[in-house]
């Protein structure tokens, strides 16, 4: 059973993460999603913006200023679910030529490992759906990083809840018998022969056949669209994921990049609370507005208002955004 939660939760705190994190206490939240701004992608007009750095180098050292902080508001059993993607230098720097790939992963993965935290796993997100490039020398790209990471040695992981379906192919190899020539049952050196190809006389009963396996770290989820005004949302189902592994029922989900407020949706959607910063006024209030038609919706499903309803409060918004960083609770309760 959680403590008791003493922390602001269901909250959507207006400003930058760097500044804000720090007002939030140690070991206080017990999990964090989050998809920083991509470098040199997309300016979201806000000032501090990250992203539009002039080199990676900055890029990489002010999200680990952020995460650092995050580290010290995670619970000791914490775990940081960090969703990246890699991009391409647009004019020469030192060291890196115009159409290079920067790296920007693996070198932010490795900078966070160097401050500290556990890179614990490197997962590929798949987007069967993913955007048409136009490009002609070299492939479309179709994927980014999900970095799971860790505060501690020992963290919660409830692999059960994300566990996979087993493969019918796989469920009819075990119902049968295998000899000692077949060729699953080969061994390779430095490897353990996985149990359901070591010999046997006879196949694994009904009773005793497993129904799931340990989820792979290539994660094949499509994209999804979104009517509101914020450029880049990940889908729910990516956030549900790493939320359903990462934290307990009832239990604090932190996102420094709030953008269109989907770690918060999908945090409610599953019985968890959220926290929420966003530097930009105009994607807080669209993100509020975006979880309280959610929590509108009726027990059918149905929503009570369209997102159409939503975008056109998130322009409205933009119009009257305040200068000033502020709390912007959710509206419509939990």
């Amino acid at each position: 059973m959680l403590e008791k939660i003493t922390i602001p939760i269901d909250t959507i705190l207006t400003g930058d993460s760097r500044a804000v994190l720090k007002t939030l206490p140690d070991d206080s939240v017990h999990c964090c999603v989050t998809s920083p701004p991509y470098y040199s992608l997309r300016d979201y007009e806000a000032e501090g913006q990250i992203g539009r750095e002039a080199t990676p180098e900055e890029y990489i050292e002010r999200l680990v200023e952020v995460f650092h902080e995050v580290k010290r508001v995670l619970r000791p059993d914490g775990t940081f679910w960090l969703n990246i993607a890699d991009t391409y230098c647009k004019r020469p720097q030192q060291g890196v030529k115009r159409k290079d790939m920067l790296g920007i992963p693996w070198r932010l993965a490795l900078a966070l490992r160097s401050d500290g935290w556990y890179v614990r796993s490197n997962i590929i997100w798949e987007k069967g759906n993913a955007m048409p490039e136009s490009v002609t020398d070299r492939c479309s790209r179709s994927y980014e990083h999900i970095f799971q990471l860790s505060k501690s040695k020992n963290y919660y992981f409830d692999r059960a809840a994300i566990a996979e379906p087993i493969a019918p192919s796989t469920l009819a190899r075990m119902r049968s018998g295998r000899s000692g020539s077949n060729k699953y049952a080969e061994r390779v050196p430095g490897q353990t022969l996985q149990a359901i190809n070591r010999p046997r006389e006879t196949g694994v009963s009904e009773e005793e056949l497993p129904t799931h396996r340990n989820k792979r770290d290539v994660w094949h989820i499509n994209t999804t669209s979104y009517s509101g005004a914020h450029f880049a949302t990940f889908p729910p189902q990516l956030a549900e994921t790493c939320i359903l592994a990462g934290c307990p029922a009832g239990g604090v989900v932190l996102d420094p990049f709030f953008g269109s407020g989907t770690t918060g949706l999908a945090a409610k959607r599953n019985g968890r609370h959220y926290i929420g910063v966003e530097i930009n006024p105009a994607f807080c209030r669209l993100a509020a507005e975006r979880i309280a038609v959610e929590a509108r919706r009726k027990p059918n499903g149905a929503r009570q208002e369209d997102s159409a309803k939503v975008s056109a409060s998130a322009d409205k918004a933009a119009q009257n955004a305040p200068e000033s960083p502020e709390t912007a609770e959710k509206e419509g309760g939990a």
